[in-house]
């Protein structure tokens, strides 16, 4: 049976954050060694973008079942377009806490780290998040007890975070590696034209 993994969408997120992980699992499907499946979920049926585009989601949050999953992923996305009410509801943390409790990977790209911080899952432990701006976002992650790291790309166990868009796709691919293996993950690399 295939890894399944859970990709949240969170109002007002970056649809190329999103659509890192569809694409690579897509690939996993079609040309891996190993097929990797996902679903998409999130509060509302239809999710309005960062860049105001608006999507559908296959699963609202009420539906899924978070034990049938391996991991969870969730793009980052700006205040201004309601990032924040959907990346801090409880619902999301508690199903981060899950997920982590049960050592389940999460994958976080550049502000979604900032959930992860917000659930407690990140206290004591290496995380990155968006790297400019003079360190907001750092300074987040820090103050919530992350201990920040200066790359693009950082796993500390279960957890692995990314700084940004131009990471986002190695965060997918690195998630794809630990729910298969790396010869898995190199065959779709090489199939996507990395």
């Amino acid at each position: 049976m295939n890894k399944r993994v859970l990709l949240f969408l969170p109002r007002g997120f970056e649809l190329y954050e999103a659509s890192v992980f569809t694409d690579v699992f897509g690939w996993s499907r079609l040309s891996g060694v190993t097929g990797v499946d996902l679903d998409t979920v999130s509060f509302e049926r239809e999710v309005r973008c960062n860049w105001n585009l608006t999507v559908k989601s296959e699963l609202l949050y009420e539906d899924i079942d978070p034990d049938s999953y391996d991991a969870l992923a969730i793009p980052g996305g700006f205040k201004r377009s309601g990032y924040y009410n959907d990346a801090y509801d409880k619902r999301l943390l508690e199903l981060i806490v899950g997920f982590n409790r049960s050592h389940k990977y999460i994958a976080a790209v550049c502000t979604a780290s900032l959930s992860l911080a917000k659930a407690g899952v990140l206290n004591g432990r290496g995380a990155v998040t968006y790297d400019l701006l003079d360190g907001y976002f750092q300074s987040q992650l820090a103050g919530a007890g992350a201990l920040v790291k200066h790359q693009p790309l950082f796993v500390d166990n279960n957890i692995i975070t990314c700084c940004g868009p131009g990471a986002a796709i190695f965060c997918a691919f690195k998630l794809l590696s630990c729910l298969t293996d790396e010869d898995n993950m190199n065959k779709v690399k090489e199939m996507m034209r990395f």
